[in-house]
């Protein structure tokens, strides 16, 4: 795909991800094949009435909902035909938490799954309701539309169009020799921020630490997580080491955004772990790419890097993108009674590296 292309497909997803974040559906082409698509989060009756009568509707689940319904050896996305479009049954097989599943699954089409790449890059519940709609439909409608292939291949353009669009000094307490370096391009078209803190050699292997945005924690003090203490202790530690860069991702409640995280914050407050949570919502454990994060890197001249981090697919993903990752550090913030079953859920079940005595430690010993 020639570089003109692509930035016209990449511009044709972005609007299509308005369209969905709006509550209107959109229609994916593939071969001359519609597949109109809208996602269940705006679906109400005053919608449902503005759409076609088709006799091929169907609710497409992504796989860890389908489990929560029922299914508990489900590892891939399924479909549920729809004789009506019963927007009580749509929202009760998407949504309610006692539901289970009410009819045959089957497997969902290209074209569908594209559909579910949508609503996850748009940072809405992923879940959605499909119809096929022909192409006089099609054009007498306003809908928009968009290749499956512009979809599909989304997450890897907008990381190869990244690009560098303002800088300056901006000293921190504690860290006053800072710069911000600010990226757009990625997905979304949401910028993206590396912090270059102190002068670190970049022929040299440098310290890095790749920290998503938690509004929650990083701004509010949150006691439900340890992002906050993370973020300004990575600062600290690189201010006082020869410096390092720090990179602030745009990917709210790993990469559900904030609206999701919220409401699986209301889920954990009813006795679900964080990972419960979102796959009550329809979420995998982690929905974040760091491709991007990695392009930013190279795009600052850094091949080598010491990652400061306690998750494993952080120190992969870097290096499956190309970089030298020579070491990894453990970055650690504080014990408190609300965060200890969420840092326990997240070494138990996604195998970060947390060391809970070392905190208890370090909390007895600031006392």
């Amino acid at each position: 795909m020639n570089e003109q292309l692509s930035l016209q497909t990449s511009a044709a997803v972005e609007r299509a991800l308005a369209e969905i974040r709006a509550g209107r559906p959109v229609v994916l082409v593939d071969q001359g094949e519609h597949l109109l698509v809208a996602g269940v989060e705006a679906l109400d009756a005053e919608m449902a009435a503005t759409l076609p009568e088709s006799v091929a509707v169907r609710l497409i689940l992504p796989a860890p909902r389908l489990r929560r319904l029922g299914l508990t050896e489900r590892d891939a996305a399924g479909a549920v035909a729809l004789p009506v479009l019963d927007v009580k049954r749509v929202e009760r097989l998407a949504l309610q938490l006692e539901a289970k599943i009410d009819a045959p699954v089957s497997a969902i089409t290209p074209l569908e799954a594209a559909g579910l790449e949508l609503a996850r890059l748009a940072l809405i519940l992923p879940t959605i309701v499909t119809m096929e709609v022909s192409h006089d439909a099609v054009r007498n409608a306003d809908w928009l539309q968009v290749e499956a292939d512009a979809v599909r291949h989304y997450r890897r353009e907008s990381a190869a169009h990244l690009a560098i669009v303002s800088r300056a000094p901006v000293p921190l307490d504690g860290a006053t020799e800072t710069e911000f370096v600010i990226f757009r391009g990625g997905e979304g078209m949401r910028d993206q921020v590396a912090i270059i803190v102190g002068k670190p050699n970049f022929a040299q292997p440098v310290t890095v630490r790749l920290h998503s945005a938690c509004l929650t924690g990083d701004l509010f003090g949150s006691l439900k997580c340890d992002c906050g203490d993370q973020l300004r202790g990575t600062v600290q530690y690189m201010a006082e080491h020869e410096g390092g860069v720090l990179l602030y991702l745009d990917q709210e409640g790993r990469g559900n955004g904030i609206a999701n995280k919220i409401r699986a914050y209301k889920l954990q407050a009813q006795g679900f772990d964080t990972y419960d949570a979102d796959e009550v919502l329809g979420f995998d454990h982690d929905q974040r790419g760091f491709d991007f994060a990695a392009r930013m890197l190279q795009l600052l001249g850094i091949t080598r890097v010491k990652v400061m981090t306690n998750n494993p697919i952080k120190i992969a993903a870097l290096a499956s993108a190309g970089l030298d990752v020579v070491s990894a550090e453990r970055i650690l913030g504080r014990q408190t009674d609300q965060n200890i079953h969420y840092l326990a859920t997240k070494r138990d079940k996604a195998g970060h590296f947390i060391d809970l005595d070392e905190l208890v430690v370090r909390a007895k010993a600031t006392e």
